[in-house]
């Protein structure tokens, strides 16, 4: 029992680094595109449209082994994993050298639109095929 438990922490957490490396490298790499390097707006609004897919995919890698945790639940601690790492790495190796600080970085509102974003996804997903994948299965047991 509590291996399992162990696992679904760790598949949570594994979810949350990969949406926040993805967030992290979009955002690197955006700095080098023309029209986007200039613009954090343009940047910013781009990365909340990748986002989508990167919660769409923690979300189907999490809930891939037939975990029917509540989406709002996974999506929250997926977001505080990334919100941590932004904590530990991206401020003090990428917000600090470049003259800004940690109320600089989290005072920002795209952090939170991207943090919400992240959330709902996970929560429509897990709404749209684990909540009624499991709703049928009980369906079937009842009339069986």
């Amino acid at each position: 029992m509590f291996r399992h438990i162990a696992m679904n922490y760790i598949k949570i957490l594994l979810s949350g680094i990969l949406v926040w490396f993805g967030v992290s490298i979009s955002f690197y790499v955006l700095s080098f595109v023309p029209l986007a390097n200039s613009s954090y707006p343009l940047q910013a609004l781009l990365v909340m449209l990748l986002i989508i897919f990167y919660a769409n995919e923690s979300a189907k890698l999490y809930y891939k082994n037939g975990s029917e945790i509540h989406g709002l639940v996974i999506g929250i601690i997926m977001s505080i994993t990334a919100l941590l790492l932004d904590i530990i790495i991206t401020v003090p190796l990428f917000e600090i050298p470049n003259g800004r600080s940690y109320q600089h970085f989290f005072s920002n509102p795209a952090l939170w639109v991207l943090a919400s974003l992240h959330i709902l996804t996970v929560y429509f997903y897990w709404r749209n095929k684990i909540r009624v994948k499991s709703s049928n299965i009980n369906c079937i047991k009842r009339t069986a």
